[in-house]
């Protein structure tokens, strides 16, 4: 089953794929999302299942983002995470020396990043 695309403005845009109707009678429809609602398509992604297209999506976003927001909480305080900074001496195709720089996250002992504990 699919839901019909949730974007506010889906049912203005002018695309053949909207054109509904007989002659005389002809209406822009909303159309329907990309994907099954119980699709286990790898390839697609979540937005897929409720909106026709991107442009849906962000003006779905536009309109209900602050709602969005205060609904699931708005962050006070920036999240850390462990990392190990590691240096490595190599040498480039010309015989120069260079310093390679790598950064790699430490995983806790619970396999989850640490929020800052301030």
């Amino acid at each position: 089953m699919k839901y019909i695309c949730q974007g506010p403005e889906c049912h203005t845009y002018d695309t053949q794929s909207r054109v509904r109707g007989t002659k005389g009678n002809k209406v822009l429809r909303t159309r329907n999302a990309r994907c099954d609602i119980n699709s286990q398509n790898d390839w697609g992604y979540i937005w897929d299942r409720y909106f026709c297209d991107e442009r849906c999506m962000n003006d779905w976003l536009a309109k209900h983002m602050l709602q969005l927001i205060n609904f699931v909480g708005i962050k006070t305080k920036p999240q850390e995470s462990p990392i190990d900074i590691i240096q490595e001496i190599r040498t480039a195709w010309n015989n120069h020396q260079y310093t390679h720089t790598t950064i790699k996250l430490k995983q806790n002992q619970n396999n989850v990043l640490t929020e800052n504990p301030r």
